[in-house]
Parts: C-alpha cells; sequence; structure tokens
C-alpha cells in the first residue's frame, strides 16, 4: 500500500494559516478521530521530546498547572520544567473537544461533522482545524 502524505494546517476563522504540519499515512481512509487522534500523538511526542515553543504555541495540547487540557491558553511560565504528557488522555480530551465545536475540521474543503466521518487521503490532501474562541459573557 502506498503512504499519502497530507498537511494539516491551524487556521484562524480569517483563513489565516498559523502553524503547519505534515501526517503520513499507510492507509486509504481514516475517520475523523483516528485523524485527530494521530494528530494528538504526534504533538504529544514532539513535546515530551522537548519541541520548540513556537510549536507549542499553536497546538491543540497545551500544558496547564492544573492538568493537560486541549483549547486553553498557558498558564505558568514558558520555558518551566515541561511535565510528561499523557496522549492518551490527550487524544479523549481532543475528541470531547471536537464533539463540543471547539474547533472544527476541514479536509478537501468538507466539513467533518462526527467522529465517524471519513476522510480519503492522497498526496496533496490538506486539512484544516480551525479553533473556535468562545464568547466573553456568552
Amino acid at each position: 500500500m502506498i503512504a499519502a502524505t497530507i498537511t494539516i494546517q491551524d487556521q484562524n476563522l480569517a483563513g489565516k494559516v498559523l502553524h503547519e504540519l505534515f501526517l503520513k499515512f499507510r492507509t486509504n481512509h481514516i475517520s475523523a478521530a483516528e485523524l485527530i487522534a494521530e494528530r494528538v500523538r504526534q504533538e504529544v511526542a514532539a513535546y515530551n521530546d522537548r519541541a520548540a515553543d513556537a510549536l507549542l504555541r499553536h497546538s491543540l495540547v497545551i500544558p496547564t498547572n492544573r492538568g493537560d487540557i486541549v483549547i486553553q491558553e498557558p498558564r505558568g511560565k514558558k520555558g518551566a520544567n515541561p511535565q510528561h504528557v499523557d496522549a492518551e488522555k490527550q487524544i479523549a480530551v481532543a475528541l470531547k473537544a471536537f464533539e463540543q465545536n471547539a474547533f472544527f475540521i476541514l479536509a478537501d474543503n468538507r466539513q467533518l461533522e462526527t467522529l465517524d466521518d471519513m476522510v480519503y487521503l492522497h498526496d496533496g490532501l490538506v486539512v484544516n482545524f480551525i479553533k473556535l474562541t468562545p464568547l466573553v459573557g456568552g
């Protein structure tokens, strides 16, 4: 089976690309849940290997003083002793965040609406993760 390398882009609502990473898969299709899980696994591995601060500012995985939380602002000082992040815990948090509409995903400009939605993989596929910011007082 031929491997497909896809591009993951984090974008704001205006369409500006904030961060980009590449994932390689050896399958023809995956579910939205599998896509999220693989992205989080790679981010956790990068974090646990002390990835650059620039990567951490844009990733779904952001460690905090209260525990590892997705879609939150960092608390604490940059460069403080990083804590080991549990990939499986982060995957569960990311999947829940997706279900609660904290972010949405576009694959080939098609919105993935459920964790079971399938993505057909091919070289050149661009998948956009768009984080939603809750309104203050809303």
